[in-house]
């Protein structure tokens, strides 16, 4: 049994046409599943990005408004508890392309890029703090 398989085995290595035809139709079938793993991969980039950027909003500031700027520098050093934005600044020029030209007290005017800036808000402010008592409220009927 075992001299019929090796044998059988002889005759196909032998055959030099028909592997040769097998091993092309391998290579066609190994080319084919690259290129559709290479469309996939770039139909999920563009997916992807599309994604992307329909999320991103749109930062516009105008003169006056005030806002926050990021420091960056804080990232190579930062404190446990330390905000990464400094400010309030204000606006006092826009530029084109997303730059903005801002000022404060203590700083004269500098441009920034207009990623680096988010809005201020400025809280309402409350005229008279309210004191109140927890024996009072625990006593009231």
């Amino acid at each position: 049994m075992e001299h019929r398989t090796h044998w059988a085995i002889k005759q196909i290595n032998f055959d030099l046409h028909s592997a040769g035809e097998q091993r092309l139709l391998e290579l066609h079938e190994l080319e084919e599943l690259k290129m559709n793993a290479y469309d996939s991969a770039s139909l999920y980039k563009a997916r992807t990005k599309a994604w992307h950027d329909a999320r991103i909003s749109k930062k516009e500031f105008v003169e006056g408004q005030k806002v926050l700027l990021y420091n960056s520098r804080l990232k190579l050093f930062p404190g446990k508890l330390r905000s990464r934005w400094s400010g309030p600044f204000q606006v006092s020029k826009t530029f084109p392309y997303g730059s903005v030209e801002i000022f404060n007290d203590k700083y004269p005017p500098f441009k920034v890029n207009g990623q680096r800036l988010k809005p201020y808000y400025e809280g309402q402010l409350i005229e008279k703090p309210e004191n109140l008592s927890l024996i009072d409220v625990s006593k009231s009927p």
